[in-house]
């Protein structure tokens, strides 16, 4: 089914002006207004269909039944409510496939062909995929149109204000192969995510950036385009180990704890373990992280280094050098260490996005990689509606140990 010239002038006319994702894929919204139209026009070919002849056709004259006006209707989907038209016939036998009779949901249609936009897929696949599903043949051109309006989308939020202050955020990176601009060449790229806890303690994702291979000196461009889009303070920065990390923090914003992620620290010590030696290890390794003190952790600490240190002097090591970060989460009670000592959090957000990309062994470049993760970030903060647990007894111990760096904001 072809779309109409009248259909396609006013969907580029609503394109051009969406300023955000609301004005594309809200009640109003462009793509909505294409989803109703295409499914009013697929109505009224089955109607046709049904009666055997082409509305206003004479030969549709002494056959018993006819077009009888049309009746209004909502449907529901994940992204809300969609207003259509459903025609009707005169003696009431009508029952359209499409849309049932009874029928008030729909799948969430939008979602799937913004999906498709996102994933890099060819304008070909594209133009297939909404040819097969919905029905629509729609050009090239208004493919284009639709996907650069993602793109704008995802960028107005990347760089929309942010708080001035955050309890809690996690750092960490997840890689992907992407082809570079203009040649062939296949490079391994980093997604940069900042994911905050705010102080109502629901989940937010300060934005996401892709850039080379994982390093201090990016994190400190990231960190310092958060402070220009009014970021001030953070009370406890979570991030993996990497060499330079805390440093980077520290210049963008001096008075925040650095807390390293202790899994991480684990399993990079495991890593110089023989593994018929892990088991035996890890047992006396568990009463450092796990001490109820830091004075407790230091002499359980110390009682490894003198079983081990002979044979696993490298992999001790660390934990002397990266003591001071590793054990921030010792002033806390377990409320605030059980969501502290480790980056699980933005890792399950990178085990989401993985689900979403696991078909897509390279992309075509940075922007389709950006917009593949805004669209699976998007449907993921659905969910973040509720504040984390303990939070108003995390919050109450923030209240009282950062007072004066915190009261402003509460």
């Amino acid at each position: 089914m072809e779309l109409t010239e009248e259909m396609i002038g006013q969907l580029k006319a609503d394109l051009s002006k969406a300023k955000n994702y609301e004005d594309l894929m809200g009640k109003d919204g462009a793509i909505k207004k294409l989803i109703a139209k295409s499914l009013e026009q697929m109505l009224e070919s089955e109607l046709t269909e049904h009666l055997g002849y082409e509305k206003h056709s004479p030969e549709g004259k002494n056959t018993g039944n006819s077009r009888n006006g049309k009746t209004h209707k909502t449907l529901k989907n994940d992204n809300g409510e969609i207003e259509i038209t459903v025609p009707r016939d005169r003696n009431g036998q009508f029952d359209p496939i499409i849309v049932k009779k009874y029928e008030r949901t729909i799948g969430p249609i939008e979602d799937k062909i913004i999906s498709m936009y996102a994933k890099g897929m060819t304008v070909r696949d594209i133009q297939s995929h909404i040819q097969e599903f919905y029905g629509l043949d729609v050009s090239s051109t208004l493919i284009s149109n639709i996907t650069e309006k993602i793109l704008d989308i995802a960028t107005e939020w990347q760089n929309r204000p942010l708080e001035s202050i955050y309890p809690i955020v996690f750092f960490d990176a997840i890689h992907y192969k992407v082809r570079d601009e203009g040649s062939k060449k296949v490079t391994s790229k980093a997604a940069y995510t900042c994911l905050a806890v705010e102080t109502s303690g629901r989940k937010e994702l300060l934005g996401l950036w892709v850039g080379e291979a994982e390093g201090a000196n990016f994190w400190l461009n990231v960190l310092t385009e958060l402070k220009n889009r009014g970021l001030k303070d953070i009370l406890i920065a979570c991030i993996d180990g990497l060499k330079g990390f805390p440093e980077a923090i520290n210049t963008v914003s001096p008075k925040t704890e650095i807390q390293l992620c202790v899994i991480h620290q684990i399993r990079n010590t495991l890593k110089y373990i023989a593994s018929k030696d892990q088991k035996e290890f890890m047992k006396q390794l568990k009463p450092v992280y796990s001490a109820p003190t830091e004075e407790a952790a230091l002499e359980n600490l110390k009682a490894l280094e003198e079983r081990w240190s002979g044979k696993y002097s490298l992999a001790l090591k660390s934990w002397r050098q990266n003591w001071d970060n590793l054990a921030t989460f010792f002033k806390y009670p377990e409320e605030i260490r059980t969501i502290i000592y480790t980056t699980n959090a933005v890792e399950s957000v990178h085990r989401q996005f993985r689900k979403v990309t696991k078909t897509r062994s390279l992309f075509p470049n940075d922007d389709a990689l950006k917009k593949m993760l805004y669209l699976a970030y998007r449907d993921l903060s659905k969910r973040w509606t509720m504040p984390i647990r303990n939070w108003a007894i995390v919050l109450s111990n923030f209240s009282i140990i950062f007072d004066e760096r915190l009261e402003p904001f509460l």
